[in-house]
């Protein structure tokens, strides 16, 4: 279950299974998504597959993960998505009216996010070999001109910015999974992002003003930093205390033995801004419904290459490794 968990047992699996086995230019890119360049126009192109349980929970389904978690893919490359593929891997004895509601909870996504379902597939499996619903989403959108977020782009000094609270959607799962009460209900944070992209390019002016973007999904907000540190050969710093975690998600954390840092979302992204253009950026953000909570909470640095290190808010500072698994299981 650990190499599922989006941390270092994921990637290790990557780097030495799957990435030998299948070579190639484009894959080792190991973005969110592909950028393709196809008869002259650039293409983003991304696949994720989707076995949360349960398949419901406060604010979404599995119909709105499959839809918002390839969407954000394409999106954190700078394209606007344009079409989804949609494959069912369905149990046998699941309930039609179960599979209805998760269609149209999809079909319902989709339109909100702009995007058009243009072919699927279904297969049935036996009893006991599967959970209800398993989904599969690849997605194509367009890159404009002069986009170009990877995190090879990141140098030291650029503003490191989060869309809003995190933890949210983990600790959502959680709740409804496990019948646990933190006395208020937990909404997953569960959104498509290719508005609020779309809003920060404009507002930087100079596309190039925006380095790179992730959305940090499994392994949370600190797999999402450590994986950016890595691959631009940079040090990430961030302050603690400037981290959005809303009180209700910090509670059931601390309960459980959680940090929020690694627990999972659906519908924040990270930032990383050339200086110059943070606040314009930040501005941005905070002025769409998606990046309301929107905060600067590091910086990049020419120190401790590849690593993450917080600040804490009694002065002293603590490395953020990459999480060697993922604490909580199933959640997208």
């Amino acid at each position: 279950m650990g190499h599922g968990g989006g941390g270092a047992l994921s990637a290790e699996l990557v780097r030495d299974v799957f990435a030998p086995a299948y070579g190639g230019h484009t894959l080792a890119g190991l973005g969110d998504s592909a950028a393709l360049e196809i008869g002259g126009a650039r293409l983003a192109f991304s696949t994720d597959s989707f076995v949360v349980r349960p398949l419901f929970f406060p604010g979404g389904s599995i119909g709105d993960l499959a839809v918002n978690g390839t969407v954000n893919d394409l999106a954190m490359s700078g394209a606007k998505p344009a079409y989804l593929s949609c494959g069912f891997i369905l149990e046998e004895g699941v309930e039609i009216a179960v599979v209805s509601r998760v269609a149209e909870a999809l079909g319902a996504a989709a339109r909100t996010a702009g995007v058009e379902i243009a072919t699927g597939d279904t297969k049935v499996v036996e009893a006991g070999h599967g959970d209800g619903v398993y989904i599969n989403t690849s997605g194509i959108g367009l890159i404009p001109r002069g986009v170009d977020l990877r995190p090879q782009r990141v140098v030291p000094g650029d503003a490191v910015l989060v869309s809003g609270a995190i933890g949210v959607h983990g600790v959502a799962i959680m709740s409804v999974r496990e019948g646990l009460e933190f006395g208020v209900e937990i909404q997953s944070d569960c959104a498509a992002l290719g508005g609020l992209v779309e809003s920060m390019l404009a507002a930087a002016g100079d596309p190039g003003a925006l380095r790179v973007l992730r959305d940090p999904t499994r392994g949370g907000l600190a797999a999402a930093l450590n994986e950016i540190a890595a691959a631009s050969g940079t040090g990430v710093v961030i302050q603690e205390r400037a981290v959005p975690v809303p009180p209700a998600v910090a509670n059931a954390c601390a309960v459980l033995g959680l940090d929020p840092m690694y627990v999972a979302n659906e519908g924040k992204l990270v930032a990383f801004v050339r200086p110059d253009a943070a606040d314009a950026v930040l501005a941005a953000m905070r002025a769409h419904p998606l990046g309301g909570e929107a905060a600067v909470i590091g910086e990049v640095v020419d120190a401790h290459h590849g690593m993450v290190v917080a600040r804490t808010g009694l002065g002293g500072t603590r490395v953020v490794d990459l999480p060697l698994g993922e604490q909580l299981p199933r959640i997208c």
